[in-house]
Formats: structure tokens, C-alpha cells, sequence
């Protein structure tokens, strides 16, 4: 009885078809789902909010401008790339970046804790030009981004699309957002989006908490 089963299945290749459409499904979702089940248990770390309205429109120049094709914002745990870079890097530090610019590629350094390394000038010389700063430097420049104007009102919507995905912004974030771009260009945008990077969300280093607190008590005079 069952080789005429298998046998008007070998026949009939919708059949066959059918059956490989549901084994493949039921494959993909048995190694699909944990890894989705995983993924909402990662929480936002220590300090990590979502993007402010004037940082949010710079990671969307950044993205759009291909920026993660030549640079990673994913540091491993590897003591050469800690050395380098800072903290290695964490799946709950970009629980709000939609798409997460984790990746390998480095034609040139990974920017996730770049925020803060250089000013704002060396950062709007470096886009402008970067050879002006890098003589070296294989990158483009940007110059038009300091021509063009952030649009407040798409910057609403976009933030008004990332709450209903969850990124927790309150109605007086969206309803600030024009107010906060007003007059500001793509490369002031993308400056405060790099300067940003790692500020809040670089995990504590060890020791941090314990020199901490031993440091405590000297606060209230001594007195034990």
C-alpha cells in the first residue's frame, strides 16, 4: 500500500511538487522562528534610546548614501579590534536601527564608537574633502549634502512609522521633530548622526563600576 502511495507521487509531479513546497516550509520555519523568538528577547541597553529627530535623518543619509558598504559598525571580540576600536559590540545597542549597519566590510574603519574622536569641523572637512584631513584617504566626498535642507515634515513621518515598530518616541518627540531640523542640511545631519555613534551606548568597561564605587564614599565628606 505504501509504495502505491510513493509511486502516484513519483507519477504526478504537482504532487511531488506540493510535498516539497510543505517539507521546505515546515524546514524554514523550524530554523527561522527560534532565531525570531530570540531576536524580541534582545532589550536596549544601558543609555540607548531611539534616534533624535536631527540623528534619525543623518542615519538616513548615511544609508542612503551607501556609507555601510565601505565601513562596519560591528566590532568583534577580538583583542586586535578591541585595542582599536573600544568595547566590542552588542546585538542590544542597535535594537533601534532599522536596517542595523553590523556587517564586515572595511575599506575603511568601523565607526560604531567613532562619536566624539574627531570635532565637527574635522568631521565636515572629512566630507567635504577627505584627502583635507586624510591626504591618503581613498573615500568620495560629499559636498552636496551641505546644500540640501532635512524636510521636517518626512522626518515626522518616518518617526511616526518607527513608534508603530516599536521605537518608543512620544507624540511631543514627533511633534518637535520640524522644530529640531529646521534649517539644518544633510551634512549636519550626518555629522550629528557620527557624532553619536558609541557616545551612550558603549558598555562600561571593566572595573568601571567598582572604582566607582569606591570613589562613592569621599561624596559625603568621608563620614562612613
Amino acid at each position: 500500500m505504501a509504495y502505491r502511495h510513493f509511486e502516484f507521487i513519483e507519477k504526478h509531479a504537482w504532487t511531488m511538487g506540493v510535498f516539497t513546497a510543505i517539507m521546505c516550509s515546515l524546514g524554514g520555519l523550524a530554523e527561522i522562528t527560534p532565531l525570531f523568538m530570540e531576536a524580541n528577547k534582545v532589550q536596549p541597553a544601558e543609555g540607548v534610546k531611539p534616534y533624535d529627530a536631527l540623528r534619525l535623518a543623518g542615519r538616513d543619509v548615511y544609508v542612503r548614501e551607501g556609507c555601510y558598504l565601505c565601513h562596519s559598525q560591528m566590532i568583534r571580540s577580538l583583542r586586535f579590534e578591541t585595542q582599536r576600536y573600544g568595547h566590542y559590540s552588542t546585538a542590544s545597542e542597535s535594537v533601534y536601527d532599522r536596517p542595523f549597519q553590523w556587517g564586515s566590510k572595511r575599506t575603511g574603519p568601523d565607526l560604531a564608537r567613532v562619536g566624539g574622536k574627531y570635532s565637527d569641523l574635522w568631521q565636515h572637512l572629512h566630507l567635504m574633502n577627505p584627502r583635507q584631513v586624510v591626504p591618503q584617504s581613498n573615500m568620495p566626498g560629499y559636498p552636496w549634502l551641505s546644500l540640501q535642507l532635512i524636510d521636517g515634515q518626512d522626518i515626522q513621518k518616518r518617526m511616526r512609522v518607527l513608534r508603530w515598530l516599536g521605537d518608543p518616541y512620544t507624540d511631543a518627540d514627533i511633534k518637535a521633530a520640524p522644530k529640531a531640523v529646521a534649517g539644518k542640511t544633510e551634512m549636519d545631519a550626518l555629522i550629528a548622526y557620527l557624532q553619536g555613534l558609541g557616545i551612550d551606548n558603549e558598555p562600561p568597561k571593566p572595573g568601571a563600576a567598582t572604582a566607582a564605587a569606591t570613589a562613592a564614599p569621599a561624596t559625603d565628606g568621608g563620614a562612613p
